[in-house]
């Protein structure tokens, strides 16, 4: 679904003066890439959508595990999630992700740039002078995945982050399928900020991180998070099982964030609404 003309704004609340904005765009102008170039390492950014009682996932109706609540899903905060992709050196993901999307039971975020819709992201990207493609970034300790058909019509290269102690089997399987793989971790865990630094080393200067609460629990305790991107829907939710935006020992100490945008979208989810808010990493 596109996002229509109609109420196709969205209200500045912060930083001030109040002001009506155009949706298109809005995430674009943020420009993530020149601040990765000028810093000289990977620009670290972060994207979630939940509910007011802090719901990301929920219990599928039918199978095992949880997916993205259809109640909050929509095209607009979809709109603004390819935004943030195509600013991206590095679509960071997990094996996880990958088992889940080859039983068609994920959102797409393997091909779903390249659709017609998205045309004028790519042009933008383009324009810009980024790579045609980004790269896809898996982390997994387990390697318990396959690379979906035609992921190099989509991405143009794969990297997997792993622990030393990943079965040498699958690793060759996947160094077959002209992946890189990259040990960076102990003990079956990947490290955080190693897997940032690596990344950084490559020369990638934006780094998408898409995957789950847990992959966002280690990146925020290795203190390598820069930006965090919320949507939050106007809906209470409920219910005893489900996944936020954080999973995880305690933060110690916690990380602190300070805000640097928020938008009201008035036109989502019928009418209902949604915020759009955006936190750097306090360096105070």
């Amino acid at each position: 679904m596109e996002v229509k003309s109609l109420g196709a704004t969205v209200v500045q609340l912060f930083p001030p003066p109040s002001r009506s904005l155009p949706l298109k765009g809005l995430y674009l102008k943020h420009e993530l890439h020149l601040i990765g170039q000028k810093s000289g390492r990977a620009f670290v950014y972060a994207n979630f959508i939940t509910s007011l009682d802090g719901r990301i996932a929920i219990p599928r109706p039918v199978y095992q595990g949880l997916l993205v609540p259809k109640e909050i899903s929509n095209p607009r905060d979809w709109r603004l999630f390819h935004e943030l992709a195509i600013q991206a050196d590095v679509i960071l993901s997990s094996g996880r992700y990958l088992r889940e999307y080859a039983k068609g039971e994920a959102q797409d975020i393997i091909s779903s740039l390249m659709e017609p819709r998205f045309a004028d992201l790519m042009a933008w990207r383009s324009d810009q002078g980024l790579d045609p493609k980004p790269v896809l970034g898996v982390i997994s300790a387990s390697l318990d995945f396959s690379l979906p058909e035609g992921i190099w019509e989509n991405y143009r290269g794969v990297l997997v982050y792993t622990s030393n102690a990943a079965d040498p089997a699958r690793v060759g399987q996947l160094q077959k399928q002209n992946a890189k793989v990259f040990f960076r971790g102990e003990m079956g865990s990947v490290d955080g900020k190693r897997l940032i630094s690596s990344l950084s080393e490559q020369g990638y200067r934006t780094v998408y991180v898409t995957a789950g609460p847990r992959v966002f629990h280690m990146l925020l305790d290795a203190r390598v998070v820069d930006r965090l991107y919320l949507t939050l829907a106007l809906r209470l939710l409920g219910g005893q099982e489900y996944a936020s935006i954080v999973e995880g020992g305690l933060l110690e100490p916690p990380f602190d964030l300070e805000l640097h945008e928020l938008y009201y979208d008035r036109w989502a989810l019928d009418g209902i609404g949604q915020l759009f808010s955006c936190y750097d990493r306090d360096k105070s």
